[in-house]
């Protein structure tokens, strides 16, 4: 038990093998996927990269001049059934703001799996490269790639590698290039509820350049949209929000166990959904008021992590893909680690919340236990422990005691 509670177990050849593992597993599903598949259909006849499928009919839509009438599912659907040439494949909502248009119609100018692959590519890529380069360790690149939950996103066609660039890369800035870091905070108006935690954390923390950088980018995206399709795309995505809020996230249609949110998880155990709303408002103000207090008191890494876990907790709309996001949040803790020491339990919750992702959404379907949810709550306990055991007035008040 001491050599588990400790980390010791968790050598560098051990860690080493196990992402090792994970990626041959990711490699070979992918393949699977794409070599059995007839088309754009993989072989049980669902979309290659499933969620991918709204990405890029919403994209032609849009160069086709229907921009305003991708929020409407009907319309959207029978231009998927078309994509795909067929009448039983499922609908895929589009719930994004405009400005994931650009991408999207950019993505759009390519075949569907050209575009699928090249999309992936993309993102994932330069979400490994800074990995490795901010461990500063030549396998941080395989802890990147092999995560699971890499996998998870890469069979959905997500966008969770780009949010972990656009969060993670900002705050890793956030201190040295308050105003790039900004930028990339303005760029996640693209899936909003993820920023929740960073306008109150930038603001008590007075980083007024990465208020502006924020300002600047996401206020330049929306005109870029105006410019390009008018306003009608807003009053669209304005007006569908109702019905994405009954249908997708009180009604639980995409699947409770795929969702990793507080609200989830409480309407998964039959919660009614007034009170899981409170409770998810308790936990979204837990979770954004211990990033305020490390953005405050904290050391940049603590408060770095605690603004990944809070990303996640803070909303009830997250799904397992978005864990990626979390990556960077064990990243975080892990520099911050192998600086100030290491604690028990901290290394094995770390290499568990690596791990959760493949096997969250199967126990959360059959168990009801949100272990997704677990893990962003862990990279947020072990920031917050970390920082109280480091702070000044717990020092203080060591070293008057008789």
């Amino acid at each position: 038990m001491g050599s588990i509670r400790s980390g010791n177990w968790l050598t560098a050849d051990r860690a080493r093998l196990v992402a090792a593992a994970s990626l041959s597993v990711t490699v070979a599903t992918v393949a699977w996927l794409f070599l059995t598949s007839n088309g754009t259909l993989d072989a049980v006849g669902r979309p290659l990269g499933t969620d991918f499928s709204q990405v890029w009919t919403a994209g032609r839509m849009a160069l086709d001049g229907q921009a305003a009438r991708v929020w409407d599912w009907p319309t959207h659907f029978a231009v998927q059934q078309q994509l795909h040439q067929s009448k039983t494949v499922e609908l895929y909502g589009w719930h994004y703001p405009p400005p994931f248009l650009l991408v999207a119609s950019l993505l759009a100018f390519l075949p569907y799996v050209t575009a699928l692959v090249l999309w992936q590519v993309v993102t994932l890529g330069p979400l490994a490269v800074a990995g490795q380069r901010f461990l500063d360790r030549r396998d941080g690149r395989l802890f990147v790639l092999g995560a699971p939950v890499v996998l998870v996103c890469l069979t959905h066609g997500q966008n969770g590698f780009l949010t972990a660039l656009l969060l993670g890369g900002g705050l890793a800035l956030l201190d040295r290039r308050p105003f790039v870091a900004g930028l990339l905070f303005g760029c996640l108006l693209y899936k909003p509820q993820f920023a929740l935690v960073i306008p109150p954390v930038l603001l008590f923390a007075r980083q007024w350049r990465a208020i502006a950088g924020g300002a600047v980018s996401s206020l330049v995206l929306i005109a870029i949209t105006v410019a390009i399709w008018g306003p009608a795309p807003w009053h669209s995505f304005i007006d569908s929000l109702p019905l994405t809020k009954r249908v997708v996230i009180e009604a639980g249609t995409t699947g409770w166990y795929k969702l990793v949110s507080p609200f989830a998880a409480v309407r998964a155990w039959g919660l009614p959904v007034q009170p899981s709303y409170a409770v998810q408002a308790m936990f979204s103000i837990a979770a954004i008021g211990a990033s305020i207090w490390l953005a405050m008191r904290g050391r940049p890494m603590l408060r770095n992590a605690a603004v990944t876990a809070a990303a996640i907790i803070a909303t009830p709309y997250v799904l397992d893909y978005d864990l990626v996001v979390l990556l960077a949040g064990i990243a975080f803790l892990w520099k911050d680690g192998e600086q100030h020491g290491w604690r028990d339990w901290e290394r094995p919750i770390l290499a568990l919340c690596w791990i959760a992702p493949l096997i969250a959404r199967t126990t959360a379907l059959y168990t009801s236990i949100p272990l997704g949810l677990m893990s962003a709550l862990a990279i947020l306990g072990v920031a917050l422990s970390r920082a109280l055991r480091a702070s000044p007035s717990r020092h203080s008040r060591a070293v008057s005691a008789p």
